[in-house]
């Protein structure tokens, strides 16, 4: 019976120990995709206890807690921070196989040197000791970074924004983690949405440009993607619930834009229209910017509509939502293509079985630059072992996997750094499993360097950060 949780955990076989022990394990981390907040960083925000850092905003762990049957109050509520983290503790020994279980423990080891396991008896003891670390001077959000050896963070950022925090850590020589700002035009796209007018307004004011049309509207997106460029952005993402390549001339989508800024009503292939012509027009401002366009599709966003209605959006009530895109995507891709035009991509969908189809798909774009397209990590709702097992399977047998940009935290807590050791445990047991199978020959200088690209240095290079 093996010991939960020691140094080689989910590492069995001398292969695997040796790949994540000696190349993988100390790699540094580049968290090119997450939510986390610049302001926390610059402020270098403490926290008072475990509840806060832990349970607050964590949809995963909210979902955890209702799927026990606890209450909202004691979730999302006025319940006190230790019943919170009570009623965690309580919930969590039932979670076997679930991510979480590994992701809260080597969290807790590596962060606070706690060595038990958290459950309704020991929870008193965590709350303490968590607390009484939270608490001393030197540990608050810069020390975690350092701490995770974090060089680099994309965070995820509206048009809008003022970027206040990224510009002031960028002048704090004591910061020594890289905070990037992603473009993510999300609400400018989305013209069938609530509260779309209401945005192109503050849209409209923060690029100082009147927007009357779809040429305007275009005007302003690049303002303010010059604007993010001038902050150090590198990347933009789009959250699409899923993915559409909708024809139609200039004037047509310019005419249901005009038909929607008057408040009128619009139909899902004129929405589908608009969302086309502005994210080609997106992708070839990134293109000439030398950014990486990232795609998040096929999500379902709050089917839940009374807790909705009751929490709003991000709230631990999204879902899966299968959609056979693939021909969308493709000609997207390919109108892009044809005009040279086609900027450095990472392709994320939340449906599983579109791994192969992915997989397939990017290698019909590939060209000039090693691993140009990316299918992108094993995301959200698969980010668990045979989630990226299988991501990583499908990205060998139709790609080049030494080509990958690895792991990413998609979170909004800067204690999910662990999760780039979960993802780098599981990579070197895949490919030490190949070797001692003698599927792959045991060529340690050429499994090194795929170990270390894959954990760090692919995504230095694609995301232009070996200068930095």
């Amino acid at each position: 019976m093996g010991e939960f949780l020691t140094d080689d955990f989910l590492l069995t076989t001398r292969t695997a120990r040796r790949l994540y022990h000696d190349y993988a394990e100390n790699q540094p981390i580049v968290d090119y995709h997450c939510h986390v907040s610049p302001r926390e960083i610059y402020e270098d925000r403490h926290f008072e206890n475990i509840t806060q850092i832990w349970l607050a905003g964590d949809h995963y762990k909210w979902r955890l807690l209702r799927a026990n049957g606890v209450d909202e109050n004691e979730i999302t509520g006025s319940a006190s921070d230790w019943e919170k983290f009570a009623q965690f503790a309580r919930t969590l020994p039932r979670a076997i196989g679930s991510p979480l279980y590994h992701w809260c423990h080597m969290e807790l080891k590596t962060y606070f040197g706690y060595d038990g396991v958290l459950n309704a008896d020991t929870a008193r003891e965590v709350w303490e000791l968590t607390g009484k670390t939270l608490r001393q001077r030197d540990f608050g959000v810069r020390e975690i970074l350092r701490h995770s050896n974090v060089v680099f963070i994309g965070t995820t950022d509206d048009p809008i924004d003022s970027l206040q925090w990224h510009k002031q850590i960028a002048e704090d020589p004591a910061i020594g983690t890289v905070v990037s700002p992603t473009f993510r035009p999300d609400h400018a796209l989305e013209i069938a949405k609530p509260g779309w007018r209401d945005y192109i307004q503050k849209l409209s004011a923060a690029a100082g440009i009147a927007i009357g049309n779809l040429a305007s509207l275009q005007a302003a997106l690049a303002a303010r993607m010059a604007y993010f460029a001038g902050a150090g952005c590198r990347a933009s993402d789009h959250g699409l619930d899923y993915v559409c390549c909708r024809e139609g001339s200039e004037q047509a989508a310019d005419a249901v834009i005009q038909k929607a800024l008057a408040g009128a009503v619009v139909t899902g292939q004129e929405a589908e229209l608009v969302k086309t012509r502005l994210l080609l027009f997106c992708a070839e401002q990134y293109h000439r910017l030398g950014w990486v366009m990232q795609l998040h599709f096929n999500c379902l966003r709050n089917p839940n509509t009374a807790m909705f209605r009751r929490l709003g959006a991000d709230a631990g009530f999204d879902c899966i939502a299968p959609h056979n895109g693939a021909a969308a995507l493709a000609r997207l891709l390919d109108r892009l293509y044809q005009q040279d035009r086609l900027p450095r991509s990472i392709l994320y969908s939340l449906d599983p079985g579109d791994n192969t189809v992915l997989d397939a798909l990017i290698g019909a774009f590939q060209g000039g630059v090693p691993g140009k397209l990316q299918h992108g990590s094993a995301w959200w709702f698969n980010d668990h072992k045979q989630g990226i097992r299988d991501h990583l399977t499908s990205l060998a047998s139709q790609s080049v996997l030494g080509n990958f940009v690895g792991m990413l935290t998609d979170s909004r807590s800067f204690l999910s750094y662990v999760r780039h050791a979960y993802f780098r445990r599981i990579l070197c047991q895949l490919l030490g499993q190949w070797v001692e199978n003698g599927e792959y020959p045991a060529d340690f200088a050429a499994l090194e360097e795929i170990v270390r690209d894959i954990c760090c240095r692919n995504a230095l290079h694609y995301f232009s950060l070996e200068a930095e």
